[in-house]
């Protein structure tokens, strides 16, 4: 059975997905995205929202904002947000 992800949740998904390609330059924009996807990944565990959270923690394991350094793994994860975005589409 597929899961059911709140429209709300749904909606902080995409935003997410937005932030994330200006964040990899701009640490404030890396800041609030991690908080944002960290606040999603509670709210999809409460929802039962089980294999959506894995793959949120997935995304947040590579995501570690630095101060005045370029982020890292942005490509990495900018391809697991994407990869993110057509699965939900698909649904």
């Amino acid at each position: 059975m597929a899961e059911t992800i709140p429209p709300d949740i749904k909606k902080d998904l995409e935003k997410a997905a937005s932030l994330h390609q200006r964040a990899s330059s701009d640490y404030e924009k890396c800041v609030e995205f991690n908080k944002l996807m960290s606040d999603v990944l509670g709210r999809l565990e409460d929802a039962h929202c089980y294999k959506t959270a894995d793959k949120v923690m997935s995304i947040l394991i590579d995501c570690n904002p630095k101060q005045g350094a370029q982020c890292e793994k942005a490509a990495r994860i900018g391809d697991k947000m994407k990869k993110f975005e057509q699965d939900k589409g698909s649904k």
